[in-house]
Order: C-alpha cells, then sequence, then structure tokens
C-alpha cells in the first residue's frame, strides 16, 4: 500500500504541474487566455499512450520491464521541469510549446509503466484499496504544483519555483530503485505485434462492435463537462482578482480534501449501490457541481463563495471519478490490463486535451458565466449513454 502512495504520488505531480503551475505562470507573464487554453493540446500524449504502451510490454530495459522503463521516464521528467524557469513565455512560445508536449510524453510513459506495475503488484483481493490510495495520492500530488509553487511564485523567482517543484520528483525515482521488478504471471508477448494487436481483439470480441463503440463513448463523454470547467480554473480565479497566494491555500486546498473525501465516500456508497447506479447518481450530482462556478463567476472576488464552489465541485467530481475508475476497471481485462487501461484512459484524457484547447476562445467569446452554462450542458450526453452502457435497473453489481 505504501507503494501505491508513492505510484500515486508520481504519477500526478507532472500533470498537475502542466495543467497547474505552468498556465500561472504563463497567465502571470502576460500570456492571453487563448493561447493558454491551446496549450491543453500540448497534452497529447495522455490521448495516444496506448499506440506506445505494448513497446513496454514487450522488450524490458536493463533494471527490468517496469522498472527499467519507469527510472527512464523519471529522470527525463526531473531534467526537463526545471528548464521552464529558464525560458521567457512571451519570447519563446514554441520552446515552451515543444517542452512541455516532452514533458506530457515522459509523464504519460511514466503513467502506463506505474498502471501496470501496479495491477501487476496487487492481488485481486488488494486491487479495491490500492487504487483508491493510488488515486488519492495522485490528487495529493496536486498540491504542490497547485499550492506550494503558487505560493513560492509569489516570493521567488521562476527558475527557483521550478527547480524546487522538480525536486518532488525525486521521491518516485527511490521507490524505482528499492521496489523488486514483479513477477510475469502472463508472460512476455512473443512479438511486438501480438502485444499490440490481442488486446484490442480481445476487447472487440468479449463486447461485440456496438457496445465496444458505446461503452469508448461513454469514457469519452462522461468527464467531459468537468473537464472543460475546470481547464482554465486557475486562470478563471486570477481574472476574478485572487491573488496566487489566495489560489495557493484556499483554492487548491478546499478543492483537493473535498475530492479525496468524495472518492472516499463514493469507494463505501458504491458497495450498497453497485457500479451503474454510482454512475447515475454521482455523474448527476458531478453535472450540477458546475453551477458552482457560474455562481462565483457572478458574485467575483469572493473568498467565502471560491471555497464553497470549489469543496463542492471537488466533492462531486470524487464521488464521480471513483464509479468511473470502477467502472474502467471492470471493462479491462486482466490478461491485457496495461494496453487496454492506457487505451480507456487515453480516450478519457481526450476532453482535457482537445475539447479543453478551445476552452481559452470560449471564454474570450461569451465570457466566464456562460461558458459554464455551457460546460454543464455538454455533460448531459455523457449520461444519456447511461441508458445503454450501464441501466439503472441492471442487476449486476459489477464492482463486487
Amino acid at each position: 500500500m505504501l507503494i501505491c502512495v508513492l505510484t500515486g504520488f508520481s504519477s500526478g505531480l507532472p500533470l498537475y504541474i502542466l495543467i497547474s503551475l505552468i498556465p500561472a505562470w504563463l497567465r502571470t507573464a502576460g500570456v492571453d487566455l487563448k493561447a493558454i487554453g491551446l496549450f491543453a493540446l500540448i497534452q497529447l500524449p495522455f490521448t495516444w499512450k496506448f499506440i506506445w504502451a505494448p513497446f513496454f510490454d514487450r522488450f524490458s530495459p536493463p533494471l527490468g520491464r517496469r522498472r527499467g522503463w519507469l527510472i527512464i521516464s523519471q529522470l527525463a521528467l526531473l531534467l526537463t521541469v526545471p528548464v521552464f524557469g529558464y525560458i521567457d513565455p512571451t519570447l519563446s512560445i514554441g520552446l515552451i510549446i515543444a517542452l512541455a508536449g516532452l514533458l506530457a510524453f515522459f509523464s504519460a510513459s511514466q503513467d502506463i509503466v506505474l498502471d501496470a506495475y501496479r495491477r501487476e503488484l496487487l492481488s485481486d483481493s488488494e486491487l479495491g484499496l490500492g487504487n483508491s490510495i493510488h488515486v488519492n495520492a495522485y490528487k495529493i500530488a496536486g498540491l504542490i504544483p497547485g499550492s506550494l509553487s503558487l505560493i513560492l511564485a509569489d516570493h521567488l523567482p521562476w527558475n527557483q519555483v521550478f527547480i524546487i517543484t522538480s525536486l518532488f520528483i525525486l521521491p518516485g525515482i527511490a521507490m524505482t530503485l528499492l521496489i523488486s521488478e514483479p513477477k510475469l504471471v502472463n508472460g512476455v508477448p512473443k512479438t511486438l505485434k501480438a502485444a499490440v494487436i490481442e488486446p484490442f481483439q480481445e476487447f472487440i470480441n468479449r463486447n461485440g462492435l456496438k457496445s465496444a463503440g458505446l461503452i469508448l463513448a461513454f469514457i469519452f463523454f462522461y468527464k467531459l463537462g468537468d473537464s472543460m470547467a475546470t481547464a482554465l480554473a486557475t486562470p478563471f480565479y486570477l481574472d476574478l482578482g485572487f491573488t496566487k497566494t489566495e489560489i495557493g491555500l484556499i483554492a487548491k486546498n478546499a478543492g483537493l480534501w473535498p475530492n479525496v473525501i468524495g472518492g472516499l465516500l463514493g469507494g463505501f456508497w458504491m458497495m450498497k449501490l453497485g457500479i451503474n447506479r454510482a454512475l447515475w447518481l454521482f455523474g448527476l450530482l458531478q453535472m450540477l457541481a458546475i453551477l458552482g462556478f457560474y455562481g462565483l463567476a457572478t458574485l467575483g472576488h469572493n473568498l467565502p463563495a471560491l471555497a464553497i464552489a470549489i469543496s463542492v465541485e471537488a466533492l462531486c467530481v470524487g464521488l464521480g471519478t471513483t464509479a468511473f475508475v470502477a467502472f474502467i476497471a471492470h471493462t479491462t481485462n486482466p490478461l491485457y490490463t496495461a494496453t487496454q487501461f492506457a487505451l480507456f484512459s487515453s480516450l478519457s484524457a481526450i476532453p482535457r486535451t482537445f475539447a479543453n484547447a478551445t476552452t481559452g476562445y470560449l471564454v474570450e467569446y461569451v465570457g466566464w458565466q456562460t461558458f459554464f452554462i455551457f460546460c454543464f450542458l455538454i455533460a448531459i450526453p455523457g449520461m444519456l449513454l447511461l441508458l445503454k452502457v450501464a441501466p439503472w435497473n441492471d442487476p449486476i453489481k459489477r464492482n463486487q
């Protein structure tokens, strides 16, 4: 379970650097919202990581198939993050895009290996607890770039902020050096072609082409509204007049702990509801919570309103994420966890990449209030797909 804490923290840190720290850095330097919104496109590796996931299953570096690829990706992350602090974002936007894309690639690669390692490490009876701990540690990692680093940015130059932030990659490197390589239960794919083709064939054969398509569409749409609503969260708070310290102390902490509570509460609640009904109930709450940002945009600079809106949204998203991850785990065949999990998580990351890239333009044209109403409406298709993918009256409690 301690290893799961470290895998979650290591996985979450670079993503939050991309979605929290870098947008704040760019906005502070005067980069406009449209450009910051387009920065979501540098997260493309998270949407395409299933393409090279089979490569990590097939080949083994010197330290082992899991530890070897982990240490390579982690050292690359450690060397990449500090470079941002030595670039002028107003003069070298092209270089920043390239560097951020590289950071996203190494982060996505690390995620592939960590997901596979965690599945091979945990027994079936430990999967629920281990993945819950991983997800919550993943969220807690957001405190570093989303809170500590922002507070430091009010007192230190940005190059020092990025160096300090990068040092939090070291615990993950220590973990990789200390853990043991997992035992090979199912063996290594004999060819790269087998590692690529078999996981996709199995998913389609098991569900049928039509059902497989509906499942993939659901994975895409279920988190779309919330993902878009929070894509420009830090620039939104800055535009309302909140200082970086206020954002670091109030916004990020008010979002983290309710999110963790929501995740834990969702796990216990789902044991009684089953996955299907949890997806319905938690998804509805997740939708309604988006309207809290509409209220905050109406009120403007108001610290209590900021804390309430973010806390409610984070609690409901924690609930929704718990059911969503359980659904993905149920949909994945243990024989092909690495590639299938990479496929499903890649698909769920597409809204964060392509749709979120349009958020800057939407806000510029319609304003923050109308934007959040749009995010609420765009969440409806994901809920409607539940009629086919997870009917309310399905008697099967898939989490059991």
